[in-house]
């Protein structure tokens, strides 16, 4: 995702940001997007509850987060760039 779109794109994302205790995969500041790409362990208990947890707090900070599944980027790589660049367009005043 970074070196075939994210790296390119037209406004500043940066990879793995620290943003308080957290490093976040993806970070648009001007969008104030984060962008998460989730693995298998993200689906188990205790995997979905500390991304809950994580993501109140992004959002606690007035950032959006979003997440794809690994399998989502491998299978609809093109929908999943869309839908990125839909969401940072809307996002930018």
């Amino acid at each position: 995702m970074w070196y075939d779109f994210l790296r390119y794109y037209p406004v500043k994302i940066y990879k793995q940001r620290i943003i308080g205790t957290y490093i976040v995969d993806f970070y648009c500041a001007s969008a104030k997007l984060v962008i998460e790409v989730d693995g298998s362990q993200h689906y188990d208990e205790e995997g979905l509850r500390y991304d809950a947890a994580r993501t109140a707090f992004l959002e606690s900070l007035g950032l959006s987060v979003v997440r794809y599944s690994n399998a989502d980027i491998c299978i609809r790589f093109r929908e999943v760039c869309e839908s990125i660049d839909d969401l940072i367009r809307s996002r930018i005043p």
